[in-house]
């Protein structure tokens, strides 16, 4: 599909076939298999933790210690579930909507599970300027906020 010179309304290119709004979502979205092993564990981890909040299920916690101590190269698994925990905790406190978490099997990524692998490459690749203004963007301009998930990605990019 091309845009118009505005950038508002999709037009159809010749001969091929409109999707749908939701297909055409899902079709930008990057997929779980376009991550490394230790972004894969992370949102697993994510997933498990968003689903142990929405559900009050004890099962979500232990299935997310399960699927850390059972990941290759983790070498304190306890530690990397705690803080993804911490700043799944962090996230929830300071945003005025819930995040929207995929079940764990799912291929794709949720909006604010794409932001938060965005965040974890950052942080992995050291980039303190461009991690600031990414975390900035995703929380807002509460600085009390923006300080403690800063944080809370760097420490589970180090783990």
């Amino acid at each position: 599909m091309l845009h118009d010179t505005c950038g508002s309304a999709p037009v159809e290119k010749a001969g091929q076939p409109r999707l749908c709004p939701l297909q055409a979502a899902l079709a930008v979205r990057p997929c779980v298999e376009s991550y490394d092993e230790f972004s894969r564990v992370a949102l697993s981890l994510f997933r498990f933790i968003g689903a142990a909040y929405a559900t009050g299920a004890s099962d979500c916690w232990e299935a997310a210690y399960r699927f850390a101590d059972e990941a290759p190269g983790i070498a304190d698994s306890p530690l990397l579930v705690a803080r993804a925990a911490a700043l799944v905790r962090i996230l929830r406190s300071g945003r005025p909507c819930e995040l929207c978490f995929m079940p764990p099997s799912c291929r794709r990524l949720s909006q604010d599970e794409a932001e938060l692998m965005r965040l974890l490459a950052v942080a992995r690749r050291n980039q303190p300027g461009e991690l600031e203004s990414i975390v900035c963007q995703f929380v807002g301009n509460e600085n009390e906020n923006e300080i403690a998930t800063t944080r809370a990605v760097n420490a589970l990019a180090l783990c």
